[in-house]
């Protein structure tokens, strides 16, 4: 008769709960029962225990064992408490020291023979048990993204019998403590390959420099869907913490990480048959949308006025507060939605309205009910708003020497980032009451800028979403302050509708 505790990490959202895996052997009637709210999978790891141990060599005591995965209120999933429920059975039948097992934490699965497979959660897990400064005893199959933790002690095993013999002292297993690996930005797609879209690229540059949100609004195949897929490639490589958070909301949907993706910036496009679960987040237990998978990179809407309203009325508060709770009977969950919302429409629903080249086939009501699927407040929310046109057709054939390709691009843009980071955070991310504070705008700037909001009749987020941009463009040419010709870039960059706005530049109409 013993007890033995085995420290063991449970799969929560984007988090891993320490838990104690209690064995107690008493007894009574031979018996294995495992309690502590653990799902089915869990309920079974005692059938894979039983026979691992029996084919490894140990001996199963035959007394009324009872395993309690601790808190009992915690819900247990997964076959990760395997090893921790083996090993307790082994230290609580004298067949292990109990000591050995002090500062460390064991997570894995069980197969018949003993093999350990690779088990979902694990990078979440590696991140806790550094942050409690604890070892981690891990299958082979999860090293690699275990080992992505800056700082992490990650013992790998690939048999019940080498955790056995490490344990026992007999064949000291080496602690791999690894630093994450350098983010890089992969080579992708190149703005040099947009041509005879200045204003575009322009607006596209601001936008990736601030993280401003940005709308795209032009006839079809002027080039929207091209600049967006370029924004990735002028934001800055991610620096380790934000890898890492990246990390966690993948793994949180998935499972597991691929470590090829380490340090590269999301870029996900959603279809328009998104539903608000598959946005925002969801599930009989809640998993990351599509917000929380872009965080820290983009969010690509195309066609959005084919999403349904309530699909982007959802995205309000995301772009708010920059995180989602998502609320089930199973429990209460937030994760994180930090991204950069990049969104693209026609004009109509036959694209070519106000087109030089194509006749709009449109009635005027159809137009404004095309419009108007997206609403005001929606609206408001987004930064730039700008009109794509169609280039010359001498444009594209050109060899496009004078057009800068992501890497120029990308040096203004790290630059300017690194005057707001210096300053507490991007200028898309400046709080209401430390914007005149950090965006300093000169009187004539101010004096522009109420002139523009009495003549537009902009609301008081327009206004602060403006002197942001203005913020940003100032940066982009290493200014101090934020002045009136900053000012006049940005209201162009906000026109009331962009589908009727000037082609080039210009205050929007009122």
């Amino acid at each position: 008769m013993g007890l033995a505790t085995v420290a063991s990490r449970a799969r929560l959202g984007l988090e891993a709960p320490a838990v104690s895996v209690e064995v107690d052997l008493a007894g009574g009637l031979p018996a294995l029962s495992i309690v502590g709210l653990p799902e089915t999978t869990v309920r079974e790891s005692k059938d894979r225990v039983r026979a691992a141990l029996r084919n490894c060599g140990f001996r199963f005591p035959p007394r009324r064992i009872t395993v309690n995965l601790a808190p009992a209120d915690l819900p247990k999933s997964g076959g990760r408490f395997d090893l921790p429920i083996a090993l307790g059975v082994l230290a609580a039948s004298g067949q292990l020291p109990s000591q050995a097992l002090r500062g460390i934490e064991f997570i894995g699965e069980l197969s018949l023979d003993g093999q350990l497979r690779a088990v979902d959660g694990c990078l979440s897990a590696a991140a806790a048990a550094a942050l409690d400064d604890a070892t981690l005893v891990v299958p082979e199959g999860n090293l690699a993204e275990a080992a992505l933790v800056r700082g992490a002690r990650v013992i790998p095993a690939d048999h019940l019998m080498g955790v056995w013999r490490h344990l026992a002292g007999d064949e000291p297993r080496e602690i791999v403590v690894r630093d994450a690996p350098r983010s890089v930005t992969a080579p992708g797609a190149d703005l040099a390959d947009v041509r005879g879209q200045p204003a575009a690229r322009r607006a596209l540059e601001i936008a990736a420099a601030g993280g401003h949100d940005i709308l795209m609004v032009g006839p079809p195949g002027t080039g929207k869907s091209m600049l967006a897929k370029r924004l990735p490639g002028l934001l800055p490589a991610l620096p380790g913490h934000e890898a890492l958070d990246v990390a966690l909301v993948v793994a949180a949907r998935d499972g597991r990480f691929r470590v090829a993706d380490w340090g590269r910036r999301p870029f996900r496009q959603p279809h328009h048959t998104a539903t608000t679960a598959a946005l925002i987040g969801g599930g009989s237990v809640p998993r990351p949308g599509e917000v929380s998978l872009a965080h820290r990179g983009v969010l690509f809407l195309d066609e959005l006025p084919e999403f349904p309203r309530a699909v982007l009325d959802a995205l309000r508060q995301p772009l708010e507060d920059r995180e989602v709770t998502v609320c089930r009977a199973a429990g209460r969950m937030t994760f994180p939605a930090d991204f950069q919302l990049v969104a693209a429409m026609n004009p109509c629903p036959c694209g070519y309205f106000g087109d030089e080249t194509e006749s709009c086939r449109c009635p005027p009501e159809t137009v404004r009910r095309y419009q108007a699927r997206i609403s005001g407040p929606f609206m408001d929310r987004l930064d730039v708003r700008i009109e794509v046109i169609r280039p010359r057709p001498v444009a594209l054939l050109e060899c496009g020497a004078g057009d800068e390709d992501s890497r120029t691009v990308a040096v203004r843009v790290r630059e300017g980032r690194a005057r707001q980071v210096a300053r507490g955070c991007l200028n898309a991310r400046i709080p209401p009451d430390r914007l005149m504070e950090q965006g300093r705008p000169t009187g004539p700037a101010l004096d522009l800028l109420r002139r523009c909001a009495d003549r537009f009749r902009l609301s008081a987020r327009a206004c602060h979403r403006i002197l942001r941009v203005a913020r940003t463009i100032a940066d982009l040419r290493d200014s101090v302050e934020t002045g009136p010709e900053d000012v006049s870039e940005a209201v162009s960059l906000r026109p009331t509708a962009p589908w009727s706005a000037p082609a080039s530049g210009g205050h929007p109409r009122g």
